[in-house]
């Protein structure tokens, strides 16, 4: 996660005004609902309820922190933990949430800092926060009394130990967005959203271009690449612009794959996920140069396009990927 968004996308006057035709009320304007009426939601397939309004919100990672300050609840959070190679934050969408809400790690959640930020709720993900290995999960939570909420794109769906996603990860979205509307009483706002949203993806959809460029989601890995099956934020975003996830038919989320699939399935585009130590153009130049790769189509005419971390997990800022990569391959299939 090397970087975030160098300037401000769209999306941001989409919560702060009506810049991209939505209209959205602010945090002041918003009517919560009583903090002691309990709420019942579905998450990852169960029924959980809680019994006030959180008050103490801690989330894990950029684009579940975004979820929330897209929906105005900065007072609501006690902190959020993201790694430090974001790069600058000045000139990013919800500026005002990074602002106000603390920074607790560097890192992941663990326990110490829940407990230290005296969190009454923890949103986190499978892979984004939750994990088995370090005893952070929504179980080892429950023990100590601070409630889960899961991310949806992140839930497991019970085909191996591991794998995860429950349903279409736009789908997962507009869930988890419904749901954090109607615990945090901010129903209308989340409503706005989710139909400027839909409006949006459904202007570039109506806009694709006739042939379907197959795309390649290469987030990291040289032995073997690591990628986005049916249920990740990438599917929806290729196929929404206009193309063909070359994974489309792995039934999980972010997963490990063979080279030997994706030269075997040809892919048209490349899309490289920017974050962590090794830079977008490191990426590239690999793609480019790896032997096994040289016949696939992707990489002789070097059609390979970058978006940025957060763009590509279940983030408010999907929309605006699905629009700038549906922007590139309108060019790919232009010139094909």
């Amino acid at each position: 996660m090397r970087k975030l968004l160098a300037a401000a996308l769209c999306l941001a006057a989409t919560v702060t005004a009506t810049g991209c035709g939505a209209n959205v009320e602010s945090a002041g304007d918003a009517k919560s609902r009583s903090s002691d009426q309990p709420v019942t939601l579905t998450n990852c397939g169960q029924k959980i309820t809680f019994d006030k309004v959180p008050e103490r919100v801690v989330t894990n990672d950029v684009g579940i922190t975004e979820l929330m300050f897209a929906l105005g609840l900065e007072d609501r959070m006690a902190g959020f933990a993201m790694p430090d190679d974001k790069g600058d934050l000045s000139g990013v969408p919800w500026k005002d949430g990074y602002d106000r809400v603390k920074w607790l790690s560097k890192d992941q959640l663990t326990k110490e800092n829940v407990l230290d930020a005296r969190a009454d709720l923890v949103f986190a993900g499978w892979n984004y926060g939750f994990r088995e290995d370090a005893g952070f999960t929504p179980d080892a939570l429950k023990k100590l009394g601070v409630p889960s909420y899961v991310l949806t794109e992140s839930c497991r769906n019970g085909r191996t130990e591991t794998s995860r996603g429950i349903m279409p990860p736009l789908d997962a979205l507009y869930t988890d967005l419904t749901n954090l509307g109607k615990l945090f009483g901010v129903e209308q706002r989340a409503a706005t959203l989710i139909a400027d949203f839909k409006k949006r993806i459904a202007d570039v959809r109506s806009r694709a271009p006739e042939k379907s460029p197959k795309v390649f989601l290469y987030d990291s890995g040289q032995d073997q690449p690591f990628t986005s099956g049916r249920y990740a934020a990438p599917e929806q975003i290729i196929t929404e612009a206009g193309g063909v996830n070359v994974m489309h038919d792995v039934e999980d989320s972010w997963t490990t794959v063979g080279w030997e699939s994706v030269v075997r399935r040809d892919p048209d585009v490349i899309v490289i996920c920017d974050y962590g130590d090794v830079t977008a153009e490191q990426k590239k130049k690999f793609l480019l140069s790896y032997a096994p790769l040289r016949d696939v189509s992707a990489i002789r005419h070097k059609r390979i396009f970058v978006l940025d971390y957060v763009d590509l997990v279940e983030s408010p800022r999907n929309p605006s990927a699905v629009a700038r990569l549906a922007d590139y391959l309108r060019t790919v299939t232009a010139k094909s």
